[in-house]
């Protein structure tokens, strides 16, 4: 999910991951972990997902008041989620303060920043990268590529996979934000 209600105008912004996008990373998550989605709901795909794969899932997000920013459960060993796009570097601060592995959907456009450079020099990002871009809704018109980027979850630096796009799949997490979204 790349809007989690933290732009006072998201047009653009407000788009969520498709089932297919969140599986890559998945084979990569150790097996017993706690897994936190910190920018989601409970039909989130990265949710959904997750639980189906057997692991234990704690989520949350913005609009039922819990803030990424000031809240965290009580128990998690690794944070998996697309994070708003408009905060994304603040999300990965928090993430390497907290010390724990993550892994994080966003633009590969965020390369161009100087930020990954600066929030990485001491510490190893990793990325799995896609040989096709997601498409993050029914229109197909993603003009950006998109990988992960972690810290703490991969096996090497980079990793190459190929992703089984579908075309026109909708993630089940707009049902919850119609209901959730303030107007």
């Amino acid at each position: 999910m790349i809007y989690a209600g933290y732009k006072k105008r998201p047009q653009g912004d407000e788009q969520y991951t498709p089932h297919h996008a969140v599986l890559p990373i998945i084979k990569y998550l150790p097996r017993n972990a706690v897994v936190w989605c910190p920018f989601d709901t409970e039909n989130s795909e990265f949710v959904l997902a997750l639980k189906e794969a057997g692991y234990k899932v704690e989520y949350s997000h913005i609009f039922t008041g819990q803030d990424f920013f000031e809240y965290e459960p009580q128990r998690w060993d690794i944070i998996v989620s697309n994070p708003p796009f408009s905060r994304k570097q603040e999300v990965v601060e928090r993430c390497l303060t907290l010390g724990k592995p993550f892994a994080l959907l966003l633009s590969n456009l965020w390369l161009n920043s100087n930020a990954p450079c600066r929030l990485f020099k001491q510490r190893e990002m990793q990325m799995l990268l896609f040989d096709k871009r997601i498409h993050y809704s029914d229109k197909n018109a993603v003009f950006f590529g998109s990988s992960y980027f972690c810290h703490k979850v991969l096996p090497k630096q980079i990793i190459f996979e190929n992703l089984a796009t579908v075309k026109g799949e909708k993630s089940r997490m707009w049902r919850d934000m119609e209901k959730l979204r303030p107007i």
